[in-house]
């Protein structure tokens, strides 16, 4: 008798679509993970990149700074190219960016570094946006906080890496100036990769008229006046990472609290570790109770008691590494407005709405990084930074963090336990 045999399973070409998606989000992620070591590295290289271009450590963070400029700027550029465009095109351009910046920065002097810097902030807009538009192609609506805070998550853990993991490398292995050189490699092959197996099917085709129409889904995302709350909000919440942590962690546990730089270096890297946890974490949440306002503001408290004891209580009292952890996750809650974004406008402007937040959100770290810089430089003209100076500097982010969780009163629950109920109100 013949063999009988099941015939072979078919998969529709929907899902076979959404198969590859999340194959191509996933890909993205490596390039998210990369992109975020390669934005906090600086901060551990303060000494040798002082050495080189004979600049202070003020000079130095102003430099480092330049990256959130064009991070800012082409945020807004990514989410329209994406809208309009497609993943399969845009996302391994930013990583061709992203690796010629990481290759000047390493060979050149003060200029051609800081060139490239300028790339690296222009090529790491893509990223972020890039992951978060590959997932609402693969993930269902009901899980889509869950996929931005495991995204989120990878980058953090880059984060971490860039800095617990860096350290070591360069003084051991090879060269400060061989790791960037290395990095544009890996991400060269990144971006062959992606290009590769990113769909094309199901985007939207090139279209013939003007560039500057790109642009118009903003129209849509900016004329909502909850798109600048979620922007407002996440990044009052993002500045403590992305300026004290990235940037000064390393310095103001060093100086400020007389660390080991060994030490320092891996309680500095404490605080992405903890977005590792807290944005999925969160995210996870969020999506289960089905709202993101309480989330939101169950993060912003623990970022205020956690962040307010690293500050202003004397080194020793905390076990080491417990409060930077718990400030990490705590601040994993930056990334729920991203979701609200999302969800507070159309569908067909999905990749603009992850633009403007990131615009918004990195606006604000490139406005108030020098700023942050020039008020250390006043507090200590000479460059010898103290505990006192930090603990003043840092107060202005502390109520950063106080600002966030009054703005987060007012904006829209979009959670689905909102969604559905009968009795909800109407926006």
């Amino acid at each position: 008798m013949p063999i009988l045999s099941k015939p072979p399973v078919s998969v529709s070409p929907a899902e076979h679509l959404r198969i590859s998606f999340i194959a191509a989000w996933m890909l993205c992620l490596i390039f998210y993970f990369v992109q975020y070591g390669l934005r906090s590295a600086p901060g551990i290289m303060l000494p040798e990149l002082g050495h080189k271009h004979g600049l202070n450590a003020v000079e130095l963070g102003s430099m480092i700074g330049l990256y959130y400029y064009t991070y800012a700027l082409f945020a807004i550029v990514a989410g329209a190219a994406l809208d309009r465009l497609g993943a399969k095109y845009v996302v391994p351009v930013g990583i061709l960016a992203l690796a010629a910046g990481a290759a000047l920065f390493g060979i050149g002097d003060v200029t051609t570094a800081s060139v490239g810097r300028l790339l690296q902030g222009a090529g790491s807009a893509v990223a972020f946006t890039g992951a978060v538009y590959l997932a609402t192609r693969g993930f269902p609506k009901e899980w889509l906080a869950t996929a931005v805070g495991v995204t989120q998550c990878l980058g953090m853990l880059g984060g971490s890496v860039g800095q617990f993991a860096v350290a070591p490398l360069i003084h051991t292995v090879i060269s400060w100036e061989s790791f960037w050189l290395i990095s544009g490699g890996v991400l060269v092959c990144i971006g062959l990769g992606l290009a590769v197996i990113t769909p094309s099917s199901g985007q939207k085709p090139a279209a013939s008229g003007p560039w500057w129409e790109m642009l118009r889904p903003y129209g849509t995302v900016l004329s909502n006046p909850q798109s600048y709350l979620c922007g407002i909000t996440a990044g009052l919440l993002f500045l403590p990472t992305t300026i004290f942590d990235m940037i000064w962690g390393v310095s103001f546990l060093r100086d400020g609290q007389h660390v080991a730089y060994a030490d320092a270096v891996l309680r500095a890297s404490t605080v992405p570790m903890g977005w590792v946890i807290g944005c999925p974490l969160l995210g996870y949440i969020a999506d289960y109770v089905g709202r993101r306002k309480p989330v939101v503001l169950g993060g912003v408290a623990l970022m205020l008691a956690t962040g307010s004891a690293i500050l202003y209580l004397s080194d020793g009292i905390f076990p080491h590494y417990v409060l930077g952890l718990l400030f990490g996750i705590g601040s994993g809650a930056a990334m729920i407005p991203y979701s609200i974004i999302k969800e507070v406008n159309p569908d067909e402007v999905k990749g603009s709405a992850t633009g403007a937040i990131n615009f918004l959100v990195f606006t604000m770290t490139a406005l108030l990084n020098p700023m942050f810089g020039r008020y250390l430089k006043a507090l200590e003209p000479n460059g010898q930074l103290g505990l006192q100076d930090f603990r003043s500097a840092g107060s202005l982010l502390i109520g950063g963090i106080v600002l966030a969780g009054i703005l987060a009163f007012f904006l829209r629950e979009t959670g689905h336990a909102v969604r559905t109920s009968p009795t909800a109100a109407k926006p």
